[in-house]
């Protein structure tokens, strides 16, 4: 899949919970992603997090540190 797919996915999400409160949103995001987004997909989005996250929204972010690393991916 492509950054640009995967910036627009996480961001489409981030603007839906952009209307709840803060940590309800960072919650949210997250366990949406965990929930739907496969492996490949999560480990796009942490590489492109990892590169400086261009094009990613705030709470997108802000999520991150609770979304689930794919098994064959360490922690940077």
């Amino acid at each position: 899949m492509s950054a640009e797919k995967i910036v627009r996915m996480a961001n489409q999400i981030s603007l839906f919970m952009e209307t709840k409160p803060h940590a309800e949103a960072v919650a949210g995001l997250a366990a949406h992603i965990n929930d739907f987004w496969e492996p490949r997909m999560r480990r796009q989005l942490f590489a492109l997090i990892e590169a400086g996250g261009a094009g990613l929204r705030p709470l997108v972010l802000d999520a991150a540190p609770l979304i689930r690393r794919p098994v064959d991916q360490p922690a940077t």
